[in-house]
């Protein structure tokens, strides 16, 4: 597998998806229609890494636009039976001490999930969005892979905190992230919802998990919580608004792919989208089209920003009792290699699993194959609970 769309220095120990700006390197995003773009400047997590002392070693490829299961509908990168994350896989057999990434629609959890390493989506706002190739821009986060939780709370204590170049970037200038918490006496839930909609393998995973932490005298419970279908959609509805917006921008004018053959305007237009998007990105700008049109705005886009604030009040009340959600991150442990027409279809439905917290704003921690979500500006108690169960297989 190849892993990188541009390798920078040998001894680099930061690698970043290819939809984080890099200065002078190019950047795709994963899409033809982006092709032979430079950035004139880096995003502000790369400065902050390069100010700290760290290396970049590359930008990894990633589908087009983040859109599918793990990136495997890179315009770039090559094709593979069993479908993997180029930033998971590094940061998985140690080539890279960590990777950020950029998760708009689960993408980074799922493949962090697939090859066994850690992979953080912080509270939205306290990462800067700056430099981002943005699609959906009120639910992407710039997140970190490692090994383990000590490598995620480095890398998000040089990433995080304000920035004035983001409109997104919350006030607080410093965010502590923790993983030596106390978690004996904390209380974790496992969704009864989520849970069903995995096959066993993930089944017995996510219950091998909560028997480690209830060793650790965390009180695990499975409850009902039937949020996650209603979120996943509301998510859906607004990803692809937001999506259809922003790539509306790639024209073929000003930068990345032109067109060889048009007469005017419209054509170069026409032909240059035609040409540098796939299959699954036409979809995601013709659904996102389709909930912004004037017939349906009101009863999709409009009903999903309430549902939005809906699921959040619901989530908030559960965790006045939790400490944490424990869940899958994917219906299975492996993806195989399917047709991009399926992919609209594919990604939904696994989207189940990570969308709530998109949508939100919250936290979630993909750790030992599982995902850990909880309260915004709680990452403290995900990694140390992660923390606790890393340290029963040491």
């Amino acid at each position: 597998m190849k892993y990188y769309a541009a390798k920078l220095k040998g001894k680099g120990n930061i690698a970043v998806d290819d939809t984080i700006l890099v200065k002078d390197v190019e950047s795709t995003a994963g899409s033809r229609i982006l092709e032979g773009f430079k950035s004139l400047f880096s995003a502000e997590a790369v400065v902050r890494l390069e100010e700290a002392g760290y290396e970049i070693s590359g930008k990894t490829h990633v589908g087009e636009f983040g859109l599918d299961l793990v990136g495997e509908f890179s315009y770039y990168a090559e094709k593979e039976s069993e479908l993997k994350g180029a930033a998971a896989e590094l940061v998985a057999k140690g080539e890279v001490k960590a990777a950020l990434g950029v998760d708009m629609n689960g993408a980074t959890r799922r493949a962090a999930a697939l090859s066994g390493v850690d992979f953080l989506k912080a509270t939205y706002g306290t990462v800067s969005r700056y430099g981002v190739i943005s699609c959906a821009a009120s639910g992407e986060q710039i997140g970190v892979y490692a090994a383990d939780t000590d490598g995620i709370k480095e890398v998000m204590g040089v990433i995080a905190g304000h920035d004035e170049k983001d409109g997104t970037s919350l006030r607080d200038k410093k965010y502590e992230y923790r993983n030596d918490k106390d978690v004996s006496l904390m209380k974790v839930c496992v969704v009864k919802e989520l849970l069903e909609k995995a096959d066993d393998a993930t089944k017995a995973s996510v219950k091998a998990y909560a028997d480690t932490l209830r060793a650790k005298g965390v009180s695990v419970e499975e409850i009902s919580f039937d949020v996650f279908d209603v979120a996943n959609t509301a998510w859906q509805i607004l990803m692809t608004a937001e999506t259809c917006n922003n790539v509306s921008r790639y024209d073929g004018v000003k930068f990345g792919h032109r067109a060889a053959e048009y007469k005017n305007i419209d054509e170069l237009y026409v032909n240059t989208r035609t040409e540098g998007f796939n299959f699954l990105t036409k979809a995601v700008i013709l659904y996102g089209s389709d909930v912004l049109s004037k017939n349906r705005y009101k009863d999709c886009y409009d009903k999903s920003l309430r549902v939005r604030r809906v699921v959040a009040e619901k989530f908030e009340a559960l965790m006045e009792q939790y400490d944490a959600v424990l869940t899958p991150v994917c219906s299975r442990t492996a993806y195989e290699a399917y047709d991009i027409k399926d992919a609209f279809g594919r990604v939904f439905e696994e989207s189940v699993f990570t969308a709530l917290a998109n949508l939100i704003g919250i936290p979630a921690l993909v750790s030992g194959g599982v995902q850990l979500m909880g309260k915004h500006f709680d990452e403290s108690t995900l990694l140390s609970l992660a923390k606790s169960v890393e340290g029963e297989g040491k």
